[in-house]
C-alpha cells in the first residue's frame, strides 16, 4: 500500500494535472487493451512486447510444475545452482536470493552476470561441478557473455560427469532461439520456452525469474497472488491516486518534468537489492532521445541538506524490518521539501507486487514522457564496439589503449564537472568484495556531501545490460568513471582463443567508445594491484582541504580527530 504522498505546492499541482491528463486520455484502460498507440503510432516493439501484463496467470498455472521441478533438483542433492545470465535473466533473481535467501534444505543460488575472470573463479572456487546445477539463461539465446561461462563450466563439469553433463544443465530462452537448439542437441535436463512477447527487463514474473526463485524454496504461488492482487488494483481508471502503479508512473514522470528526474530508491535493508532491478527497468525503458527517469539504487545516506533540487525519493518500506535509519532520513527529506513516496510492503512476498507495479508505472511514465519504453536503441552500439575492438585485437594483437588517470588527477577533473544536476556513474569492471563494496560507497558518500552531486555504481558488464541504455541516450547531465582492475590471473574460455579478461577489458573499451561518441564525459582509472587503496585515494583527493574558510575571511584549521 501506498502512504499519502503530500509534495510542495507546485509540484503537487503538477503531480495532479498530470493525472487529469491520464484520465483524459484513458491511459489505463488503453494499456490493458495493449494500444501501441499510447507511445507509438506504429506498433513495432510494442505488441510484441506486452506480454507482462497477463503473464502472472500463466505462470500461475505453472507454479505446481515449478515446484515438483525444485523437489526433483533437491532429490539429486545439488548443493548450488549457478545462473548464467545478463540483465533482465539476472536481476530479478538476484534481487529474489538476496530478500529470501536459501531456504532449508534448498541449494545455495550464485548469480553469475559477468566476465571479469576474478568473479568467475571466485564462483568457480565456491562449487562442487559435480554437485551443481547450471541455469543458463538468455532471452536471444546468443549473449556473448553467457556462452562464454556456459563454455567455461561445460569444460568443467565434463570433466566430472563425462557424457551426462548436460544433465546438469537448464535452460530458460525464448522460442526458436539458437540456445534452444543447442540445449536441444546437449540433452540439457530441462528447457523452459519463456512467452516470447515479454521484453527481458519486464521478465521477472515469467520464468526467468520465477524458476531460479522456485529453486530457493520460494513459494511461487504466494509470490503471484500478492503480483495479481496488484495487477487488480492497477485497473482502477479513476480516481488515478489509487491506481497503484499509474499514481507512481504518473508522480515519476511529473516530478522528472519539473526538473527532478533522479528517482532515489530506498528499501529496507532486508529488500535493499530491489533497486537493482528497477533500476535497470527505468533506465533501459526511459532512458533515450535525452529524456529518461535517472534511476539510484544503493546509494549511501547522506545529510539530508547535500541533496539538490534534482531529486524524488521512494522508500520501499519493509514492516519489522529494521528501519529506523531510513525512517529518521525520510523524516529529514520531507522537512526539507523534498518530495518523497513511500511504499509499504507486509513481508518479502510483496516484492511480487512491486516488480507488477514498477513494471506498470514504468510504461505509464513512458507514455507521459513521449518515449517509447519497450525497445533498447543504444544498446547494440557498446556491443558493436566490443566486436570492432576484438577484431582489431585479433588483426593486431593487442587492445586499443585507454589513457589512464590518478586518483588525484580525476578528483581535479570530477570538481570541475560536478554541477548542479548532474550525475556521477561508477563504471566497475572489478571482481565484488566486501573491502571494495565499503571502499565505492565512501568514494559515493563523499561526492553526494561534497559536491551535492547524485551518485550510480554498476558493475561491468552488467551494467551495458542494465543502465548502459541511460548512459547514451538519456539526459547529458553525466560524468562516468569507469575503474578497471588488472584481469589477472585471467581464465581462458574454452573453444576461443579469447579470455575473460580480454573480453571484459574489450567490453569497457567498446563502451568508452560508445560514450565519447554521445560527448560524454568518461574519465579512466586503472586500480592497480589495491584496487581498495586506490579508491580511498580517490576518497581523500576529494575531500574538502582540512582549512575552512569562515564569512569573515580568516580560516580556522581543524584539530586533527583522536583515535578510539
Amino acid at each position: 500500500m501506498n502512504s499519502p504522498s503530500t509534495f510542495a505546492l507546485p509540484l503537487q499541482q503538477r503531480v495532479e494535472a498530470s493525472r487529469a491528463a491520464l484520465t483524459t486520455a484513458r491511459v489505463v484502460e488503453r494499456l490493458w487493451a495493449k494500444d501501441y498507440r499510447l507511445w507509438r503510432p506504429e506498433p513495432t516493439e510494442i505488441t510484441d512486447r506486452l506480454g507482462w501484463l497477463t503473464v502472472i496467470g500463466e505462470m500461475q498455472e505453472q507454479a505446481v510444475s515449478l515446484a515438483s521441478f525444485a523437489k526433483s533438483v533437491r532429490e539429486r542433492s545439488m548443493k548450488d545452482v549457478v545462473l548464467l545470465g545478463m540483465g533482465g535473466s539476472s536481476l530479478g533473481p538476484e534481487v529474489l536470493q538476496a530478500s529470501f535467501g536459501s531456504s532449508k534444505g534448498y541449494p545455495r543460488l550464485w548469480v553469475l552476470d559477468s566476465t571479469v575472470p576474478g568473479w568467475v573463479r571466485l564462483v568457480t572456487k565456491a562449487i562442487d561441478p559435480a554437485k551443481t546445477l547450471f541455469i543458463v539463461a538468455s532471452k536471444s539465446g546468443g549473449t556473448i557473455e553467457v556462452m562464454s561461462l556456459l563454455a567455461h563450466f561445460w569444460e568443467l563439469t565434463q570433466k566430472r560427469s563425462g557424457n551426462h553433463v548436460g544433465e546438469q544443465f537448464i535452460a530458460i530462452t525464448d522460442p526458436g532461439t539458437s540456445l534452444e537448439k543447442l540445449a536441444a542437441e546437449r540433452q540439457f535436463w530441462r528447457i523452459f520456452t519463456n512467452p516470447s512477447d515479454i521484453g527481458g527487463r519486464y521478465s521477472v514474473l515469467s520464468y526467468f525469474g520465477l524458476v531460479p526463485a522456485s529453486l530457493l524454496g520460494i513459494d511461487i504461488g504466494k509470490l503471484l497472488a500478492r503480483a495479481a492482487e496488484m495487477a487488480q488494483r492497477c485497473r482502477l481508471q479513476t480516481p488515478i491516486e489509487q491506481n497503484p502503479g499509474a499514481d507512481l508512473g504518473n508522480t515519476m514522470a511529473a516530478l522528472a518534468q519539473a526538473g527532478r528526474d533522479k528517482v532515489s530508491i530506498m528499501a529496507s535493508p532486508a529488500i535493499t537489492s530491489f533497486g537493482l532491478w528497477a533500476e535497470q527497468l527505468l533506465a533501459e525503458s526511459t532512458g533515450k532521445e535525452g529524456k529518461g527517469l535517472i534511476p539510484v539504487a544503493e546509494e549511501p545516506i547522506a545529510p539530508a541538506s547535500a541533496y539538490g533540487q534534482d531529486r524524488f525519493f521512494v522508500y520501499l518500506r519493509l514492516a519489522g524490518d529494521r528501519n529506523q535509519q531510513l525512517d529518521r532520513q525520510t523524516t529529514s527529506l520531507i522537512r526539507l521539501g523534498h518530495p518523497v513516496m513511500m511504499l509499504n510492503l507486509r513481508d518479502s512476498y510483496d516484492l511480487g507486487s512491486e516488480f507488477f507495479r514498477w513494471e506498470y508505472a514504468t510504461a505509464v511514465a513512458g507514455h507521459l514522457l513521449g518515449i517509447h519504453p519497450f525497445d533498447q536503441p543504444n544498446v547494440q552500439e557498446s556491443k558493436n564496439n566490443t566486436n570492432r575492438v576484438l577484431s582489431q585485437l585479433q588483426a593486431t594483437g593487442s587492445l586499443p589503449k585507454q589513457t589512464s588517470v590518478t586518483p588525484a588527477q580525476t578528483a581535479t577533473q570530477l570538481k570541475r564537472l560536478c554541477r548542479a544536476g548532474t550525475y556521477v556513474a561508477m563504471l566497475v569492471f572489478a571482481t565484488p568484495s566486501a573491502k571494495l563494496e565499503r571502499a565505492l560507497r565512501s568514494v559515493r558518500k563523499t561526492l553526494i556531501s561534497v559536491y551535492h552531486v547524485t551518485t550510480t555504481a554498476g558493475y561491468g558488464p552488467r551494467y551495458l545490460h542494465s543502465t548502459g541504455q541511460l548512459h547514451k541516450g538519456g539526459p547529458s547531465r553525466n560524468v562516468f568513471l569507469q575503474l578497471i582492475e588488472r584481469m589477472h590471473p585471467d581464465v581462458p574460455i574454452p573453444g576461443k582463443a579469447l579470455t575473460f579478461g580480454t573480453l571484459a577489458q574489450a567490453q569497457a573499451a567498446g563502451d568508452f567508445e560508445a560514450l565519447r561518441a554521445h560527448h560524454r564525459d568518461v574519465l579512466v582509472i586503472s586500480l592497480g594491484l589495491r584496487p581498495v587503496a586506490t579508491l580511498n585515494s580517490l576518497r581523500r583527493s576529494l575531500s574538502p582541504s582540512r582549512t575552512v574558510r569562515r564569512a569573515t575571511g580568516t580560516s580556522k584549521r581543524r584539530p586533527p580527530s583522536r583515535k578510539k
